[in-house]
Order: structure tokens, then C-alpha cells, then sequence
């Protein structure tokens, strides 16, 4: 009960001294968006894993921690900082244990007892250990989104106090260190992880996909910089399709048009690509978003609950791997699962996820706002709980027990936290955005890569 005083008090202090309200949502609206960032913040903040300071790959499920969710949660210490969820003091000294930590687990090519190697870590580590865990693969995207978190903080922290000073230049470190070149294994894209059992993995990154900043922090390193041609190589793969009336660079998952988004501003700057199609990337991803929400209100496999506040499809849980038949129809539900729609691919369930709109705030806000409110309005404490919301639901899924108004689930995802609380942020103040426009590394990758306007014509 002091917790649920405590944290409506701080919100109703947080509201009443705000400057100013978002527009074209009411009060409750904004209400619910200010909790819904603040229970967010704390699965970052109270579900760490002390010894190690990783995130966890999700929760109450405790299996392992997870490099990209930490990076994420990086990220989501600066905005409890600067929403007054907790102290600079606080939120320093949990980002240098971080650091530290990082910086000093084992690296090496063992395929046990590291935790990564030439820079790159493994994509889950064990909780208390923070070594490879089981078998996964050194992963160059879950290591990019470390690095994005991490050059969020070295932006962040300006201070000259002994523990700022110490941050970024352990960012340096930690960032300069990952050899982005040896990546390549000699080719035109960048594989997608490697193993010390039987070397690189054959898929490679190649556009559009959520990869874009991963890449361009591969351009914009001092130490191993991947070649100046890896900007066009990555274009040459998109597809631009129309889809539900929006034409756009096509990928079906929503976190495709997500996540690179989170850190980098692309509103006004273009690449020539886009600068040939007339719009920037920020836009392609508005267009992307409403594609996604017209195509589940059209809803064509006839899925319970789609509708215009109901909808959203990315990367996320789901009920089982099986097939069922529904109203005469098979239809395969799946575990987790990239679940989307574009003109290029389509994978749907059935599933909702609420970090499909919630990431997608930036680009079509009223609208995602909208489904958002009407989900926890909706649904209640089925989906809504201690750290916001559970990371996905099946109205249509009804077999086994428990099931009978659909399936919700019991975890909240690291991954699909973190673009709620971080792309709320961005709509709201812009912070991650402006945060990483500040940072070298992050312009000297978009110039390399050839892009052009906007704010990034006045960065020194």
C-alpha cells in the first residue's frame, strides 16, 4: 500500500509540474502514460541481476540475462534520472557498476566461461555468472544495442565528477574495443553472429531491417570501422512496396522500424536512397506503422478482438507451437515469434503485442496512444501489471485452461520494454534522440554513410 501512495504521488507531482501536456490526448491519457512509463522504468531498475548488472531476458520467467535488453536498460536509467524516478547520483553509480562489470568480464574464443570475445558479447549470459549461456552465438545486433545504451550514457553523463569522467571513458573503451571489421569474415555484409564451435554464422545483415544502427556505429568507429561502402551495400536489398496503401521500404515486423529508431534521430536527414524517394526514414516508418494497424482492422484471417485500438504486430511471445482448427480453418499458432504484415511477408496468429504500438509512438501518436489506452482499459490487470504491460495476448486462442477469454501472457520481455519506455520518452522530450546526436560516434557513422540535412548539417 506506501508502495502504491509513493508512486501515484510522485506521478500526480510529475504531472502537476510538467510545462507541457502532449498534445490531443486528455488527462487520463497522459495519466496513464506517465505511470505506464514509470512501472516500465522499474523492471529495468528492480529486476537487474546484482552480480553480473545485466537485465533480464525476461520475467517472472528466469532463465538468462540478455546484452541488448541491458543496453536498453542503460538507456531507460537516463530517462528515470531526468523523470525523477531516481537520483543522477543513483542512476551514475548502477551505470558505472555496469561499466564495470562489462569491461572487465572474460573475453576470449573459449566455448565456455566468457562472455564474449573481440568486443562482442553473447546474446543471453547466465544470471550471477555472466558467461555464455548454453550455446548461443556472439551476437553482432544484441551487441549493437548494448553499444547504443552505452554511448547513450557516455552522452549523458557530462559531468567532471570522478564517477562521470570514469563512465565515458569506460564507454570509449567498451565501444572502441569491438572489432566491427572482423564482423564482416571478408564479405559485403556483416554476419549476424559466430559460434566457437564452428565460426561465423551465414546469415548476414542486409536492409531493411532493424539493423540500420548497428551498422552505422560499425561506419562511425575509430578502431575497426567496417568499409565506406557498407552504407550502399545495405540499401541494395531493400524493397519498396505498397502495402494497404502506404508505399514504403518494406519489413513485416514492426521492430524492423523500431528500434534503430530509438536512438537515432532520422527525422529531416536523408541518405540517397531516400533523399531519391522523397522522404526520410522517420516517415518510412510512419507509413510502415499504419500499414501494420490498417492491416489487422482489415483483419483478414478473421482473428477475435482486431480492430482500430486493438492491433499491433512485431516480435514478441505467443500462446504454443501448435495447430488448431478454428471456424473451419487450421490455423498454426507459435511461441515467440517476429509476427508482422507487409506486402513481402506476413506472419500472424492472432497475437497482439502492446510494444508494437508503444514503440511506434514517435511516428503515429495518436493512434498508438489510443491502442494503448484501450488495451489497459480493456483488458485490466490480465495484461497491465507491476511493470506495465505483459508482453503479449491471443483473444482467439481459447484451448486449455486458463484460456477461456484467450491467452495472456505471465512475462514481461526486456526487448519489448524497452521501446515503450524509450520511444515514449522520445515523442515526449526528444532525449535519447537529442542525447545521441551529440555523439561522435553515432555522426561520424551517418556522414560516412553518406547522409545529409537536417540536424545533422549543424553537428560539429
Amino acid at each position: 500500500m506506501i508502495r502504491k501512495i509513493t508512486i501515484w504521488l510522485s506521478l500526480f507531482l510529475l504531472l502537476a509540474c510538467k510545462p507541457n501536456s502532449i498534445e490531443n490526448i486528455n488527462s487520463r491519457q497522459e495519466a496513464f502514460l506517465e505511470d505506464l512509463k514509470h512501472r516500465t522504468f522499474n523492471f529495468f531498475w528492480e529486476q537487474v541481476d546484482q552480480p553480473t548488472w545485466q537485465i533480464p531476458d525476461r520475467y517472472p520467467t528466469h532463465q538468462f540475462t540478455s546484452i541488448a535488453a541491458t543496453g536498453f536498460g542503460l538507456t531507460a536509467y537516463l530517462i528515470g534520472i531526468e523523470n525523477g524516478f531516481i537520483t543522477r547520483d543513483e542512476g551514475s553509480i548502477r551505470t558505472l557498476n555496469t561499466f564495470k562489470w562489462l569491461w572487465n568480464s572474460r573475453q576470449g574464443p573459449d566455448s565456455s566461461g566468457v562472455s564474449g570475445y573481440r568486443g562482442f558479447f553473447y546474446h543471453f549470459l547466465n544470471y550471477g555468472t555472466g558467461d555464455r549461456y548454453e550455446k548461443v552465438e556472439l551476437s553482432t545486433i544484441d551487441t549493437g544495442w548494448l553499444m547504443t545504451g552505452i554511448l547513450a550514457c557516455q552522452s549523458y553523463f557530462n559531468k567532471n565528477t570522478p564517477c562521470e569522467k570514469e563512465i565515458r571513458a569506460l564507454a570509449d573503451s567498451l565501444f572502441l574495443r569491438v572489432e566491427w571489421d572482423w564482423a564482416m569474415n571478408n564479405n559485403e555484409y556483416m554476419s549476424m553472429g559466430w559460434h566457437p564451435e564452428k565460426g561465423f554464422i551465414n546469415a548476414q545483415w542486409q536492409g531493411y531491417n532493424e539493423a540500420m544502427a548497428v551498422i552505422i556505429l560499425a561506419m562511425g568507429s575509430l578502431t575497426h570501422a567496417i568499409h565506406d561502402t557498407a552504407w550502399n551495400s545495405w540499401c541494395k536489398t531493400y524493397k519498396w512496396r505498397e502495402f494497404y496503401g502506404q508505399e514504403h521500404i518494406n519489413f513485416y515486423s514492426l521492430f524492423g522500424h523500431q528500434f534503430s529508431h530509438m536512438f537515432i534521430d532520422f527525422r529531416g536527414i536523408f541518405d540517397p536512397y531516400m533523399k531519391n524517394r522523397g522522404i526520410d526514414y522517420f516517415e518510412n516508418s510512419k507509413r510502415a506503422t499504419l500499414s501494420n494497424r490498417s492491416y489487422c482492422i482489415d483483419n483478414p484471417f478473421n482473428f477475435k478482438g482486431y480492430s482500430k485500438n486493438i492491433w499491433g504486430l512485431t516480435a514478441c511471445d505467443g500462446p504454443v507451437n501448435s495447430k488448431h482448427i478454428i471456424n473451419n480453418d487450421t490455423i498454426r499458432f507459435r511461441t515467440y515469434m517476429a509476427r508482422g504484415a507487409s506486402k513481402i511477408r506476413i506472419i500472424d496468429d492472432g497475437t497482439i503485442t502492446p510494444t508494437a504500438a508503444g514503440g511506434s509512438i514517435p511516428f503515429a501518436p495518436d493512434k498508438c496512444i489510443d491502442a494503448l489506452y484501450a488495451m489497459k482499459q480493456q483488458f485490466g490487470e490480465k495484461l497491465y501489471q507491476e511493470y506495465g504491460f505483459k508482453d503479449a495476448f491471443n483473444l482467439t486462442y481459447t484451448f486449455g485452461e486458463g484460456n477461456e477469454d484467450g491467452w495472456f501472457d505471465v512475462d514481461y520481455l526486456g526487448l519489448d520494454q524497452g521501446p515503450v519506455i524509450i520511444q515514449l520518452e522520445n515523442y515526449q522530450t526528444g532525449l535519447i534522440w537529442d542525447l545521441m546526436k551529440k555523439n561522435r560516434y553515432v555522426v561520424n557513422g551517418l556522414m560516412k554513410a553518406g547522409f545529409t540535412g537536417g540536424w545533422l548539417d549543424k553537428s560539429e
